[in-house]
This record gives C-alpha cells, structure tokens and sequence, in this order.
C-alpha cells in the first residue's frame, strides 16, 4: 500500500516500503519511471528486504503519486528526496538509475544523510559544456511549453529506437508532457558533470560504486571509470543486465553487499 511523505517544500511523496528493520536503501528513479511502471527496481526492493535490508522505491515529483505543479527543478527534487531517506530511516544507501544515479551523487553533494552511493548507468561521459548546451535548449523548449520538442531535445543522444517507439504511440503528445518531470534530471546531470570534472567529490567520504550492464553502450562503462576516478572510495563493476536495466536478482545481491561490507 502507497505511503505518502511530506517534503519541506510542500510536495507530497507517494513510495513503497520493503522490509520493517535493516539499514536502508532508497532507489533513486531516472528520467521517466514510477512505480507503476518500473517492475524490475520493485522487484529489486522486494529482494533487498528478503534479505534484511529496508528498501524504498517512490515516485520522483510529477510522476505517479507524487503530483507538483509549477517548475520541478533539482533543488525541490532533492527536498522530496530528502524527506524520502528521512522516512527510510537515515543514512541510506542511494540506488540510482541513469539520471537518477546523477541526482544520486548531487545529494550526497548536497549533504543529505547517504550511507554510499550505488549507481546503475550514470550518462556522465559527456563534457559539461555539451551537457550544459543541451539542457539550456531542453528547458527553453519545456518553459515554452513545447513537451513534444523538449522530448525530442532530451532524448537526442539515445538510441534512436526509443524515440520512434514513443512516435508511434498515438498517446505520444500526452506521453511527452512527461518532459516536465525531467527538469531536475537534466540539471542533476549538469551538476552532476561539473563535480566530476572538478573533482569537487574527494571530499565525500562514503564508498561509491558505479556500475554497468554485461550488455550496454560504449559510453557506460567510460562514465563509471570517470566517476569511480574522481571520488575517494571510488570503485566499477560489471552487474548482470542489458538495454540500460539490471537483472533485479544480480542488483539484489549486489546491493545487500554494498550495504553490509561498505564496498
């Protein structure tokens, strides 16, 4: 059943609770998932807390049961994030997705209570520059209302597939309002790059695992030596899955081992 939180902003968080006693795990979605539509992190949960952790999968802001208005950007994405860990039971480890896993690493720089950082996938091989240019367009095209175009911005430099198949959905305009919710994944990405590229996360002291799939893009693997090259307790690995998702038993595992030995 959905438990709701209350962020300082206002916002109020719907989420999912695994498991009732354990160090805690809060998985941290990407651009576009929500519980209803993201079986694989649910499951992933459901296995942590089979072995004695407290998992947490909620819905990022304007997604799912998390209903906002007005501007979703990264500073009230991590407010909800916030209160997310604080209902889990803080530090928590972060699980993050994709952008999510970006998001991930600007709260552990934001100081939010985070016990390590477990990231799947971060798009982090890009320079900043080029990361900066494409979220300014991205956001002009969103702020003017534009979904369809802010869609195509955000997905320029995706597989091409992914586009068509939204395309050829007849829903696809009301599909690409999801665009709204992406603010805060492009400007954690933003961040995100500037903190690798000045190296400004030494100064975290919690382990940090960057991770990709046995099956994935060239950049994934480059992105998680990066960010594994600009922490302290950086370490990569490979982790069962393909097409930009985890195997959920392989994470599962992966993840009870991370919180329990720090590495």
């Amino acid at each position: 059943m959905t438990q709701h939180v209350t962020s300082v902003t206002g916002d109020r968080i719907g989420f999912d609770r695994y498991g009732e006693d354990g160090p805690a795990v809060v998985f941290v979605a990407g651009a576009g998932p929500f519980r209803a539509t993201d079986p694989v992190t649910t499951r992933t949960a459901q296995l942590c807390a089979e072995q004695g952790l407290v998992a947490l999968v909620h819905d990022r802001l304007g997604r799912g049961e998390s209903p906002a208005d007005g501007p979703l950007d990264l500073d009230r994405e991590l407010h909800a994030l916030s209160a997310v860990i604080d209902a889990a039971g803080p530090p928590a480890v972060l699980v993050g997705h994709s952008s999510g896993a970006a998001l991930a690493l600007c709260a552990a720089d934001a100081e939010l209570l985070t016990a390590g950082l477990l990231l799947w996938e971060a798009p982090l091989a890009a320079p900043a520059d080029d990361v900066a240019e494409w979220i300014t367009e991205f956001e002009r095209r969103l702020d003017a209302e534009d979904f369809v175009g802010a869609t195509e911005q955000f997905m320029k430099d995706m597989p091409p597939e992914w586009l068509d198949g939204m395309r050829a959905s007849p829903d696809f305009e009301l599909l690409a309002r999801a665009a709204v919710s992406q603010r805060a994944d492009g400007q954690a990405l933003v961040r995100a790059t500037d903190l690798v590229e000045t190296e400004r996360l030494r100064e975290l002291a919690i382990p940090v695992l960057a991770t990709y799939g046995s099956q994935t893009f060239p950049e994934m693997p480059v992105a998680a030596e990066r960010i594994a090259g600009a922490v302290t307790r950086g370490a990569v690995e490979e982790v069962a899955g393909a097409q930009h998702t985890w195997d959920p038993e392989a994470m599962a595992e992966r993840i009870v081992r991370f919180v329990r030995d720090g590495a």
